[in-house]
């Protein structure tokens, strides 16, 4: 879930990038929430023309965009109170700029563990755990950036003679093994082009601009009858139209080779630098205290969405006063493994984590019992986990994305909230690229053109639902903070009953494009919003 999506929404406005067509899911099923949910506020009649900074915050009566109302439930709700506990939030992720000027105060410490004196002080096995653990690191100090695809993998165990996992047979890996080479080739070859373009018309922008560096106001009060420069001008602001800067062509460029190189490379395989046994789901001990690792950008971003801190008037503001972030390394530029999440699930429980933030996803789990196993363990302890429920378009009541609530062996976990993004433009609420489901997505919440804290004391904007499962988290831990005695059970009924109904509000369905009800693309039909919320636990 750690790719931009604005080079593939400029590609499907191109017509070029073929999604698959879904039948419309069936209404919400009655009954779902404890209590009658709050009514939409109307699309206001001057549709804002950008993303204001920090959207997530805002809210729909007052700033014109569907946000979380957290400002709002501060201001109005909370004012003059303070947090009467700290909750610890787990980010299972790529890991987290710890030293971040936005997130520093806002950091859980291991109270047990002694820092940098080599030793495993509170015994847990883990040494100098002080802000959590890296699941996808070497006793050395080594670590692995880049990873394979889940389906590269088991494609390279068929190729190699191993027996396809249980539901599965080695014809349909290598078949969904060459509909994802052929996709990421496809969509390499469509930037590669778009990038040779840049190359071409920034040199003659630029020297049409007298040298100056081009910028979206310099390109569109550019006049010139020379045919060069005008059809220079036209494609770097069809392009700024997207949502594209020439440093977002070269930042999709390169994860695409990344893509081709790594993800999709069957002789690629990092895991010897772990030096644990991969085929050993019970081995829990492995790994190193670096929780920041070589790219910590889409950990820091969702850090940043929770906790950064509030009122400091350094970038923005995170969500949770009181939320304390215990950062858990286990996601690779590629796909993470399923031992890998499941010992990072019971790591965060160990150590006393409240909510579980878990922004990552893929297409199989071949290892799905050992993640059942710890996230059942998580709400056996009374744990809340928060989902990302991906960025294919897809409707996840057909076409699944891994880890899910549903047990392999049948039951689901009730302490599970999965989580759509949804956009700020109010006339078009389901971003274009989240996925959705009836049944299996419980609401929505801000997911595009995310402003939060990334790598080196920065600040930028994300889009996916990487980024709207961080704002449910924050609702979650705000109400864990300012109100004790909630039970993870309890937040999550409050959440759900307190989400802002759109139902009947026409939306695009995510993948197809066809109009549907926003409704019928979740349980809920809503937005999680933090005034309701805060309101209704209130009225408790």
């Amino acid at each position: 879930m750690k790719t931009r999506f604005g080079i593939l929404l400029f590609l499907v406005a191109l017509g070029g990038c073929s999604s698959a067509t879904t039948s419309a899911p069936a209404p919400p099923p009655p009954g779902q929430a404890a209590q009658p949910a709050p009514a939409p506020v109307p699309v206001p009649a001057a549709p804002l023309t950008e993303a204001p900074d920090a959207w997530q915050l805002l809210d729909v009566a007052d700033d014109r965009v569907p946000g979380a109302s957290v400002n709002r439930a501060y201001r109005e709700l909370l004012s003059g109170r303070r947090p009467e506990r700290e909750v610890v939030v787990a980010i299972i992720d790529s890991g987290v700029d710890t030293a971040h000027v936005d997130l520093r105060a806002s950091l859980w410490s291991n109270p047990d563990e002694t820092a940098n004196n080599g030793r495993d002080d509170d015994g847990n096995g883990y040494v100098d755990d002080v802000r959590g653990w890296n699941f996808i690191g070497a006793a050395d100090g080594r670590n692995v950036e880049h990873e394979t695809y889940e389906v590269t993998r088991l494609h390279a165990a068929c190729e190699r003679g191993a027996a396809a996992p249980a539901g599965l047979t080695c014809g349909e890996i290598a078949e969904a093994y060459r509909s994802r080479s052929s996709d990421v080739e496809w969509t390499l070859a469509q930037i590669q082009q778009i990038q040779a373009a840049l190359d071409a018309i920034l040199p003659v922008l630029e020297m049409a601009l007298g040298g100056e560096e081009p910028t979206p106001e310099a390109v569109s009060e550019l006049e010139s009858t020379d045919q060069m420069v005008v059809q220079a001008k036209t494609l770097y602001l069809q392009l700024g139209e997207a949502g594209l800067t020439p440093e977002e062509v070269q930042e999709g460029l390169e994860a695409y080779e990344n893509m081709e190189a790594y993800g999709l490379n069957t002789s690629f395989d990092p895991r010897g630098i772990v030096g644990d046994d991969p085929t050993d789901g019970g081995e829990r001990v492995y790994g190193n205290r670096d929780v920041t690792g070589p790219d910590a950008s889409h950990g820091t971003h969702v850090a940043g969405i929770i906790a950064a801190t509030r009122g400091n008037g350094i970038g923005m503001d995170g969500i949770a006063t009181g939320a304390r972030l215990m950062i858990i390394r286990a996601v690779p530029n590629g796909d993470e493994r399923d031992k890998d999440i499941a010992n990072a699930i019971r790591y965060a429980v160990d150590e006393g984590a409240d909510i579980i933030n878990m922004s990552f996803g893929k297409a199989f789990s071949p290892d799905k019992s050992l993640v059942d196993d710890a996230v059942r363990y998580a709400e056996s302890n009374g744990v809340l986990l928060i989902h990302a429920a991906g960025n294919d378009g897809e409707d996840i009541d057909v076409v699944p994305s891994f880890p899910t609530r549903h047990y392999e062996d049948g039951g689901a976990a009730r302490n599970w909230i999965e989580v759509g993004a949804a956009n700020w433009d109010a006339g078009s609420l389901a971003a274009p690229f989240s996925n959705y489901g009836a049944e299996r997505v419980d609401l929505f919440a801000p997911g595009v053109a995310i402003l939060s804290t990334v790598p080196g004391n920065d600040f930028d904007r994300n889009d996916g639902t990487s980024m709207a499962a961080p704002v449910v988290t924050g609702v979650a831990a705000l109400l864990m903070a300012y109100f004790p005695d909630l039970t993870a059970a309890d937040v999550k009924e409050i959440l759900l009953a307190s989400a802002v109904r759109y139902g009947d509000r026409i939306t695009s369905e995510p993948g197809s494009g066809r109009s549907v009800p926003f409704g019928s693309l979740s349980v809920t039909g809503g937005v999680v919003n933090a005034y309701e919320a805060v309101r209704l636990a209130q009225s408790r």
